[in-house]
């Protein structure tokens, strides 16, 4: 299996959840605050589908 690096969209998109998931474990904000798990989650998901697939 070959891996492939993420596109900049891709690999921007994860780093934005990635901290906004921080974000909100760290400081109080409605929204974040609640769902901080599954934005890091999603987060490292996409870099991990972006690594696997082969952009076309």
């Amino acid at each position: 299996m070959k891996l492939s690096a993420p596109t900049q969209l891709l690999w921007v998109l994860a780093v934005i959840l990635g901290i906004l998931g921080i974000v909100g474990h760290l400081t109080p904000v409605n929204y974040l605050t609640e769902y901080k798990f599954i934005l890091v989650m999603i987060g490292f998901l996409l870099l991990v589908i972006g690594t696997l697939f082969k952009r076309a």
